[in-house]
């Protein structure tokens, strides 16, 4: 009776998400298209403002659908201070595709919309990722490193995605959101990285540091952001669509940008490794909370 019941969530809550993310993302990439067919300022202002808004009710789509499920809890900290006027570097762990959903509902009514930097992949999503394309995310494309040694023209292009992304975010307030890991962590891949966390993957400097390199004292503060499932650490996603996530704890952090983290990543090596080693720390901060949450 329980898998029926699980079964019958898990088809319920992909479809009701599906006609959402449709009902939403049509309407975003109508606007996208006439902003790519009338490229003009004041019109694209104007279309950005109306595909956030757009955005806005998929994630007020998303809340209600989690308020659906009676048995999950949110154990929140640190959301007092934020605004929607303000520009914010949103960095956090990655765990799940539910990570996604949790910072779009969680955040919707206290900074602006997020502007999540996407793998390429995501690109032919149905619906999905037309709409991203509409909203000026950023598609980074992943490269090996046996294929950057073959390839080394490649070497810099996402570094280069970054800095173009970022100077549409100028005009208006955004909160870009970098999963700062580049994937979603597993044992696995943890063990593949060699990676000195418990509880997570290296992390990935360049990204954040050519946003902050791009906008500059534009960024209001860095919003560091932990997530953690701890009773449904195997499966969120899944957990989430068939009613058995039980418990979301979120930390959130406002962390002062510092003179000294404004820099050129590509150029400058020292600059490189003291931006490294501040991310190495604040990483082993959120390594040591992660541990504290699941105990």
């Amino acid at each position: 009776m329980t898998r029926l019941f699980a079964a019958i969530t898990l088809i319920l809550s992909v479809a009701l998400t599906i006609l959402v993310t449709i009902a939403c993302s049509v309407p975003i990439i109508i606007a996208g298209i006439i902003k790519l067919l009338l490229p003009i300022p004041i019109i694209w202002r104007s279309i950005s403002v109306f595909a956030d808004f757009m955005m806005y009710c998929w994630c007020e789509g998303l809340a209600l659908l989690l308020k659906l499920n009676p048995h999950l809890k949110w154990d929140v900290e640190g959301l007092n201070d934020l605004s929607k006027k303000n520009w914010y570097l949103l960095i956090c762990n990655h765990r799940s595709w539910a990570d996604i959903v949790i910072l779009c509902v969680l955040f919707r009514k206290h900074i602006p919309m997020n502007k999540y930097f996407l793998k390429q992949q995501l690109a032919w999503v149905p619906f999905m990722g037309l709409a991203c394309w509409a909203l000026d995310m950023p598609f980074m494309k992943r490269y090996s490193r046996g294929y950057l040694l073959s390839h080394p023209e490649q070497r810099g292009k996402d570094v280069e995605t970054t800095r173009r992304s970022c100077e549409k975010f100028r005009s208006h307030p955004t909160t870009i959101v970098n999963f700062v890991e580049g994937s979603r962590f597993t044992q696995e891949k943890r063990l593949q990285t060699r990676s000195a966390f418990q509880n997570l993957l290296p992390p990935k400097a360049a990204g954040i540091a050519m946003a902050l390199n791009v906008l500059g004292k534009q960024f209001d503060k860095l919003l560091n952001v932990t997530l953690c499932y701890p009773e449904n650490a195997q499966s969120p996603f899944y957990d989430m669509l068939t009613g058995k996530m039980t418990r979301i704890v979120v930390r959130v952090s406002l962390v002062p940008i510092a003179e000294d983290l404004h820099g050129d990543y590509v150029n400058d090596k020292g600059f490189k490794r003291r931006f490294q080693q501040w991310l190495n720390a604040v990483w082993h901060e959120k390594d040591a909370l992660l541990t504290s949450i699941k105990q």
